[in-house]
């Protein structure tokens, strides 16, 4: 699998998770957080999933291609081999977008390992290992902190402010001072704010 990174705004997605165990609810609720309006397709549901709020939960076996005809995004992810494939099949003939939990290279996109920290989110993927992928992401987390998310944050009002007021030009000329090759030194070292306070 050769992948694109991609990033989807939540609330544009509409997602069918087939599958009610801890993998499918694990899938289920980051969509939802993200904003997706998401069904969940499963004889069985987890306590994490009956416990969720804004799911729509159909409880009962995965049923053919109509299950998913208005998703633009679908998630296979029972204990059954079979059941994935055909939702996997039925996703494909269909041109949705398709993640197989269980054999992720059969699917048509995979889910990172993400690293959230407020406006910050940083994806990992290590082909066939998730796990390693994970590893590595926690990695990341101990340094892309607070503080960065803090800077983003900062960034991000200044250049609104700057857009409504002056245009493009303010933004790029404040962006290059603020944003130069020593943004990450300036983040951790707390010298950041000295920077940005001249656009506040």
């Amino acid at each position: 699998m050769s992948l694109i990174p991609l990033g989807f705004e939540g609330e544009s997605l509409i997602a069918v998770v087939v599958g009610g165990g801890k993998v499918g609810a694990r899938r289920a609720l980051s969509l939802s957080n993200a904003g997706a309006c998401v069904t969940v397709i499963a004889p069985d549901i987890s306590e994490a999933l009956e416990a969720a709020p804004r799911l729509s939960i159909h409880r009962r076996e995965y049923a053919g291609p109509d299950d998913i005809a208005s998703a633009n995004l679908v998630v296979a992810a029972t204990n059954s081999r079979d059941v994935n494939e055909r939702v996997k099949n039925d996703a494909v003939a269909q041109r949705i977008p398709v993640n197989v939990t269980d054999a992720g290279e059969d699917g048509t996109f995979i889910f990172l390992a993400a690293h959230h920290q407020g406006p910050l989110t940083i994806g990992v993927s290590a082909g066939k290992v998730p796990n390693a992928a994970a590893r590595i992401r926690d990695l990341i987390a101990r340094r892309i902190d607070g503080r960065y998310a803090a800077a983003v944050t900062e960034c991000s009002r200044i250049r609104e402010r700057l857009l409504a007021s002056g245009g493009t030009g303010e933004w790029h000329v404040a962006a290059s001072k603020l944003i130069d090759d020593e943004f990450c030194t300036s983040v951790e070292n707390g010298t950041f704010g000295e920077k940005a306070a001249q656009w506040r």
